[in-house]
């Protein structure tokens, strides 16, 4: 039998050529491996299933609001550690973690804008910021952005991404939820518009304050919304839980929110909203 024996002077390797790493992602519904830019290309939607991966704030900002009329407000307003908390890590740590990881300053960034030429002002939560959890800060600007809008006449549109309140301020980030929900009131009192849209997960305090207090809530598509986990809720009943238990189409057939909107439709679904209610 004849063997094949390379020869180095006669085959030589050729140099391989880099890849750059990272570029697929698996869908954690459908387990489709995508294309990553091809994702960005679609607002990271997985076009085989439709599910809303999380985007950050600079993300909603550009597929929202109008080009050239976004002006940041309260930018200025940081968390400080007044519990002096520290558990498996400082509370002043983790926040500079979390400021270097997300570019930001807090949970959520405020901003005057226009879409479709309509006066607004937009609140977009990040959840990548310490989970979106609601501290002194966080209810600070929410509070801020409703006496804004209601001092100049325009609609009020939060998008909410959250895990709860944030745990290293104790009782000062509970006392947010009353006092977001009396300025909503307030503001809703004397004629002004609140839409609220719920992406995936809007949980805890946020759900039990601004996020479902909306003239008209919008939600993602099989968004995780409730106030406690699906999990904890199994534990203490010690039943079962429908299917699709706390997504967004459960919620919307149980009359909690009024529309679930693809994150394609957003900013038409938003027009036609303002256009009809402003």
């Amino acid at each position: 039998m004849a063997w094949f024996h390379r020869k180095d002077e006669k085959f030589k390797d050729t140099q391989k050529k880099s890849i750059p790493d990272d570029l697929w992602i698996k869908c954690p519904f459908c387990s489709e491996i995508i294309y990553k830019p091809e994702l960005k290309k679609n607002h990271s939607v997985c076009r085989h299933c439709n599910h809303h991966f999380r985007i950050n704030p600079t993300e909603y900002i550009k597929l929202i609001l109008d080009d050239g009329s976004v002006k940041e407000v309260f930018q200025n307003i940081t968390s400080v550690d007044i519990l002096k908390f520290k558990a498996e890590r400082k509370y002043t740590d983790q926040l500079k973690i979390a400021k270097n990881k997300t570019n930001d300053v807090e949970a959520i960034r405020c901003f005057e804008s226009k879409i479709s030429d309509k006066s607004v002002v937009l609140g977009v939560m990040n959840f990548e910021f310490i989970g979106g959890s609601m501290g002194s800060v966080v209810g600070e600007k929410v509070s801020r952005a409703i006496k804004l809008a209601d001092k100049k006449k325009v609609p009020l549109i939060i998008v909410c991404a959250s895990g709860g309140a944030r745990m290293q301020e104790g009782a000062l980030s509970l006392m947010q939820l009353a006092k977001t929900s009396a300025n909503l009131a307030k503001f809703m009192g004397n004629g002004g518009l609140y839409i609220p849209l719920l992406t995936n997960p809007t949980t805890g305090g946020v759900t039990a304050s601004f996020g479902m207090l909306g003239d008209i809530n919008l939600a993602e598509p099989k968004a995780l919304i409730g106030f406690a986990g699906p999990r904890v809720i199994k534990q203490t009943i010690s039943q079962d839980l429908p299917e699709g238990f706390q997504r967004s189409e459960f919620l919307l057939e149980k009359g909690f929110i009024d529309l679930i909107v693809p994150r394609s439709e957003l900013k038409d679904t938003l027009t036609t909203i303002l256009n009809m209610l402003s």
